[in-house]
Parts: C-alpha cells; structure tokens; sequence
C-alpha cells in the first residue's frame, strides 16, 4: 500500500539537520512513494543545495513552493492537497525517523481501519541520537487519548501516520501558531475520528535548551490562553477547564527557563 510524507521547511532550519531527516526517510524498511517537501517562503542557498541535492537523488520528492512564509499550519494544508496518497505519515525538518517507523505505523493502519490517526512515542535528544536526555510517552487507546487531550496534547506530531480524508474532513491543518497539531486532533476528535498510540518509539526528536524558551513568556501564555478558548468554543471543555488550564500552564511559561525545562523534560515525561 503506498503512502506519503509531508514536511514543511523554512529558512531558520540547519542544513545537516535536514539531511539527517531525508536520510532518515529513505533509509527506512519501507520506503514512501511520494515526499511532499514545502517550502514555507523563501529558503537560504545552503538549504536549497541540499534539497536539490535530494531531488536529484530521489525523484519521489515533490516540491511546494510558498512564495512567502506562511506558518506551519497553513504550509501543511497546502502541502497536504498535494499528497496523492490517502496514508500520509508527517515528518519535522531536523527530527530522525527510527528505521521502522513507517512499516510498523503502515501495518497498525492496515490492521486497524477504524483508526484515523497513529502516532508513537518519542526519544528526545540534544545533540546527537546517542544522548537522548527523555522519552514521550502518550495515551495508547482511543478512549485515552480523547480524555487526554482535554489537557495536553495527545500525539507527538512528527511521528503521526494519518488518513488524509478524515484530516480534511475536520477542516485539515489551520493557522494556529504553537498549537496546529493538537488544535487539529481535537477536532478530528470531535468530529468522530479515533486517534491511537503505538506504545513504543518510532522516532528521535531534536530538543535544545532554546526548546523550552519557545515555550516561555507572554506571547506563548497568550496564545495557549486564545488555544483553551477554542476548545471551549467547539464545546470540548467547559469554562472552567479552560481558565483552570489557561492559569496553570500560563504560570509554568512565566517560569524561569531552566525550571520550566525540568517541568517539560522530567515531570511531563
């Protein structure tokens, strides 16, 4: 059964990152037909010398181009009318796929018709794949993941495999900045999809300590308040969950960076 993958690039990602993506990629135990590789806006010279280096080599690559940058939900959207497949596995510019990511997901999702959406866990890393400082682990069944997702995102993004009917029946990928995959999830789920978990890890996730200054300050509080109204709006939690959930984790973003960081990588893991 052939299956596609789609990723999103823009100008601030590292040359050697995105090379050990798409070695990842092709170097899998089953290999994708089609890459929907988008350019989210203009890229820098040393980006697109290894894209076309790629390109040359593995013709399964398709480009996107955007002539400015859009954001990552509206780069995916775009990129995900473009997959010809109805399997489309996601992939990050700098994270590494474990050699049998895409077999195992491809044989759950044949295994399991009923299931929209599989991600697995995740090996975090700093560095390189040999220094994995935490793991990612998620709620396994549908039942879970549509409680858990009431209070924090229940799949790792990068590591999801999906049905793009039942995304594009949700509304596909919007403009949420920080929060497209979980505000997508929600709504799958709220649209009747069932979302599961390989309970194992499938793919190595590049964190850094500027990881968890991105997930700081005002803007990020603001922005996650805006995400707990939208939830509220769709009817998937109550006023309350969403002030309680926009108090706490706003507190958790106005920590300091290196306390904020133990929250993220040990006490959430």
């Amino acid at each position: 059964m052939s299956f596609s993958v789609l990723m999103s690039l823009y100008a601030k990602e590292r040359p050697d990152f995105l090379r050990q993506s798409l070695d990842s990629v092709f170097n899998q135990t089953l290999v994708p037909d089609e890459v929907i590789l988008v350019e989210d806006g203009p890229i820098t010279t040393d980006l697109y010398r290894v894209v076309s280096e790629y390109s040359d080599k593995h013709p399964e690559i398709k480009m996107v181009l955007l002539p400015v940058n859009k954001g990552l939900g509206l780069a995916l959207r775009e990129g995900l009318t473009h997959c010809s497949n109805e399997l489309v596995a996601r992939m990050d510019t700098d994270d590494v796929c474990k050699p049998d990511r895409f077999e195992k997901q491809m044989a759950f999702m044949q295994s399991h018709q009923d299931i929209d959406v599989c991600g697995s866990w995740i090996d975090e890393f700093i560095g390189s794949i040999d220094n994995v400082t935490s793991q990612r682990r998620t709620a396994e069944t549908a039942s879970e993941i549509a409680e858990f997702a009431r209070s924090r995102n229940p799949l790792n993004h990068p590591s999801v495999m999906f049905r793009k009917s039942a995304v594009e029946r949700a509304g596909s990928y919007q403009h949420f900045p920080l929060f497209e995959d979980w505000y997508l999830w929600v709504r799958m789920i709220h649209n009747g999809s069932r979302l599961a978990n390989i309970p194992e890890s499938l793919l190595w996730f590049r964190t850094s300590p500027d990881t968890f200054k991105r997930r700081g300050g005002w803007r990020y509080a603001k922005d996650s308040a805006k995400f707990q109204m939208a939830l509220c709006n769709l009817g998937f939690i109550s006023t309350l969950q969403a002030i309680k959930g926009s108090v706490i984790r706003g507190t958790v973003y106005m920590l300091p960076n290196s306390l904020r960081a133990f929250i993220y990588s040990k006490l959430l893991r």
